[in-house]
């Protein structure tokens, strides 16, 4: 009806590619509405235009039109203006007829997403390259292709009053603990915001407690998301972007990487202890450095405690100021290496690195110990990538613990260390798990990984959470 139309104009009349086409026929004029940014024309032209023009000398209702003249797999009926400024600013195409008071809505939005591309954020020597998109229904179809199942649900939920964000849950039922996902659902419901534009918006929503571990999972591999599904978990999507999440999340998982169940297991298994050790290498080597060095010289060999004097003869800082100095180089390198584009990124890195370390030795800023093991602290901690950020505060302040007191300091602070992870929950589930719940006995995928047909299953319980 003119009033329709005259209030969807009075909403969007200061957009200059919103754009209307009238059709006369029969039955009045028929207004078609759509912003040619976003929709796409060719469709528009071919399957709604075109059909009605050759139907403009016949006299048609409004069943007639959804039945027999546009032929576009989705297609419906709307009744209040907001409904079709909504479709509108999506994408969609809006029919307003003179003459009745419903308005019909197609599908007709641009495909305007990027293909899909290995993913630069988690490389495989072995498997599926392929990786999420932007586009939520390529997303979507992506982990469909690879669970053909019945049970496999999809839950959609709009958030952000001012930019209605599409959202999707994403869950095996029977699979699934009925409690997680009414707890995702909950949590989502009850996010309260203006604006959800990536993934975090809802990730910090689903942390139970802060920390500096991810207690939510993320991926950019659909063969992954859809093995977690497998296990039990929920994942969502968030349109326009190409992470998935995917709770709950659980600290051995940051040791687990997709080649590992695509190469020879006895291998898998070598190259996750070397990931165990690194990480112990870089949250454990320089506390403990800096304890005996600064506090308990007689816990140290002689000849090392000889060279490692003649060593710092010339250094002018305490033992902890040359470490953290030495770090936060690194550390600067590290961000100057990620900010950069990637063709220059990773060479000025390595060159930065081996000059830096050199100069400082030269200099008297550092001792070749100290660039030593400031280099091997980061070479470990970049073997779990998914927590570097997490090992490198813990590192710091298990080394303040360690200046100030020495051996019992350090041990207070990995005492803190170890009560902070043993108090982590996601969604209800222990951070830990399964350690500490009897799971411990039947997972066949901790530290270490069995045969793929005993871990090919859901592990997740109702009554661990």
């Amino acid at each position: 009806m003119v009033n329709n139309l005259n209030s969807i104009q009075s909403i969007l009349q200061k957009n200059a590619d919103f754009k209307i086409r009238d059709i006369q026929t029969k039955s009045g004029i028929i207004h078609v509405l759509f912003i040619e940014t976003i929709s796409d024309y060719d469709m528009i032209n071919k399957f709604i235009i075109e059909p009605l023009l050759e139907q403009k000398d016949q006299v048609l209702n409004l069943e007639q039109i959804e039945k027999d003249v546009i032929t576009l797999g989705v297609l419906e009926r709307i009744t209040r203006v907001e409904e079709a400024v909504s479709q509108i600013i999506s994408g969609n195409t809006v029919l307003v007829f003179d003459d009745f008071k419903d308005m019909l809505y197609c599908d007709t939005k641009k495909a305007t997403s990027r293909a899909v591309e290995i993913p630069p954020t988690e490389s495989v020597i072995k498997g599926p390259r392929e990786g999420l998109t932007e586009d939520l229904s390529t997303n979507i179809s992506l982990i469909r292709k690879r669970l053909t199942n019945k049970d496999l649900k999809c839950e959609l939920i709009l958030l952000g009053k001012e930019t209605a964000t599409k959202v999707m849950i994403l869950y095996l039922e029977g699979s699934a603990p009925k409690k997680l996902v009414n707890h995702v659902r909950k949590t989502l419901k009850n996010i309260d915001v203006n604006f959800v534009q990536q993934s975090n918006y809802i990730a910090e929503q689903l942390q139970d407690k802060p920390s500096v571990f991810d207690t939510v999972g993320y991926t950019e591999k659909p063969d992954v998301f859809a093995a977690r599904l497998s296990e039990g978990r929920v994942g969502i999507f968030v349109d326009g972007d190409p992470f998935g999440i995917t709770v709950p999340h659980f600290f051995i998982e940051n040791f687990q990487t997709p080649s590992d169940y695509n190469v020879n297991i006895y291998f898998a298994n070598y190259v996750r202890m070397i990931r165990w050790v690194g990480f112990i290498i870089a949250i454990l080597l320089p506390p403990i450095y800096i304890a005996l060095t600064t506090h308990h010289f007689s816990l140290i060999p002689p000849s090392f405690l000889f060279r490692l004097t003649i060593a710092r003869a010339a250094i002018p800082f305490p033992i902890f100021i040359e470490i953290l100095l030495m770090m936060f180089f690194f550390q600067l390198l590290r961000e100057a290496g990620v900010r950069l584009p990637q063709s220059i990124g990773q060479a000025i890195s390595i060159v930065g690195a081996l000059i830096l370390g050199d100069t400082a030795v030269q200099s008297g800023l550092a001792s070749t110990v100290a660039v030593l093991l400031v280099a091997l602290t980061s070479l470990s901690a970049f073997l779990v990538p998914n927590i570097f950020g997490a090992i490198a505060i813990w590192t710091d302040i298990l080394i303040l613990f360690s200046t100030l007191l020495g051996l019992p300091g350090f041990f207070v602070g990995f005492l803190i260390f170890l009560s902070h992870l043993a108090s982590l929950t996601s969604c209800g589930y222990p951070y830990l798990y399964p350690i500490g719940t009897v799971n411990i006995f039947k997972l066949k995928d901790k530290i270490l990984r069995s045969n793929l047909k005993d871990i090919s299953h859901s592990f997740i319980d109702e009554d661990d959470a």
